[in-house]
């Protein structure tokens, strides 16, 4: 039958990147690194230490994970050849139905592991600290960083992640003007990193009287929440830290003292900001962390040895430095300029609908990755 055919055709494709995905998994060293961490945890007096046996036990977890995930792809390859020589000797056009609904499974949940595999930064599983700031568009660009704050929220609630503000400025008369959050989940920063950058937008602004199509931007900050002691330098007298009373949502304690902390980096221009803590004493201290984080990643990403080599390169939030673009009016649109990737469905796109970018991303880093080193 046709339709089998096609099914049988397209399960061959399949062979390759199976067999290229369980060599990156290193199945083998996972199973043995299981057997040690098993053989560790049953020793006198392992849960004495808690910190240890949590760090342990979720590495087990994980290894485990990637062994039962890949064999279960194994499996449903075997089920859906099975159902495929069924179909052939019994010539059952009702069994077509079934083994088109077998290979989505598997065709969906390979996609899904395929993604998995590519995460293999050094921070990659960390949680993800983002920043949003409105730039050029006045109102509308705050609005746009409100619906851009709205979106990540809204991905994150989907797979089960949570979402802390750190600090946030309300526009002047909607949306916001800056943002910074912080998204804990396992591989958080893995699949955010793939966001930093400009986003712009094109719409007829509801706060616009003419009703004409405006253009905004806002651009993103990503980072992932490095809490371990990073070995990196900073002079005191290169910071600038100042104090200022939180605004927006943060509770009972906003408001009440100049708490919140801002501490500028200044020869390379990073600011960070924390407001949410309980007290001037720990915004500092997360705000260092934040600022830690930034200028190891910025030194990392510049290949410098040493963070006095940096210095700050000023981007414009506007033209020519966008990443995406999405287009509500006349039509709509979100499209990726680094990977081509593109959705017709932009309320979608809003609602969280994210990862068909981020796979894109992904992929399209990995690719290139590999080019450079052929």
């Amino acid at each position: 039958m046709v339709e089998l055919d096609a099914i049988k055709t397209e399960l061959q494709t399949y062979e390759l990147p199976m067999k290229e995905m369980k060599a990156s998994l290193q199945l083998e060293d996972k199973a043995k690194r299981v057997e040690e961490l098993e053989r560790e945890m049953e020793a006198q007096g392992f849960w004495d230490d808690t910190e240890r046996s949590q760090i342990y036990m979720k590495e087990l977890k994980n290894l485990k994970d990637n062994i039962e995930t890949f064999h279960t792809l194994e499996s449903q390859v075997e089920d859906i050849k099975t159902l495929l020589e069924m179909g052939y000797e019994e010539n059952d056009p009702s069994l077509v139905g079934e083994i088109k609904e077998e290979f989505k499974t598997f065709s969906e949940a390979f996609e899904t592991m395929r993604i998995t595999t590519l995460l293999s930064g050094e921070y990659d599983k960390n949680n993800a600290i983002l920043k949003l700031n409105a730039g050029a568009g006045g109102t509308e660009s705050c609005d746009w960083a409100n619906m851009l704050y709205r979106m990540y929220t809204r991905w994150a609630e989907s797979k089960g992640f949570t979402v802390d503000v750190l600090d946030m400025l309300d526009g002047e008369e909607a949306g916001i003007k800056s943002v910074t959050f912080q998204i804990n989940g396992e591989n958080a920063f893995g699949y955010l990193k793939s966001e930093k950058g400009v986003h712009r937008l094109v719409r007829i602004s509801p706060f616009n009287a003419q009703g004409k199509r405006q253009t905004s931007f806002v651009s993103l900050d990503v980072m992932p929440e490095i809490e371990e002691d990073l070995d990196i330098d900073i002079d005191e007298g290169d910071l600038r830290i100042d104090t200022y009373r939180s605004s927006g949502a943060g509770g009972q304690h906003i408001n009440k003292t100049s708490s919140a902390i801002r501490i500028t980096h200044i020869p390379t221009g990073v600011v960070v900001q924390c407001q949410n803590e309980r007290s001037q004493h720990m915004n500092k201290d997360k705000a260092m962390q934040m600022l830690k984080a930034k200028l190891y990643m910025i030194k990392k990403e510049a290949n410098a040895e040493k963070l006095s080599d940096i210095r700050g390169e000023v981007k414009d939030i506007g033209w020519g430095n966008q990443i995406r673009s999405y287009v509500l009016q006349p039509y709509t649109l979100v499209k990726d300029h680094r990977t081509d990737a593109e959705v017709g469905q932009a309320d979608s796109v809003l609602n969280g609908n994210i990862d068909p970018f981020i796979n894109a991303y992904l992929r399209w880093i990995n690719t290139s990755a590999a080019n450079q080193t052929e």
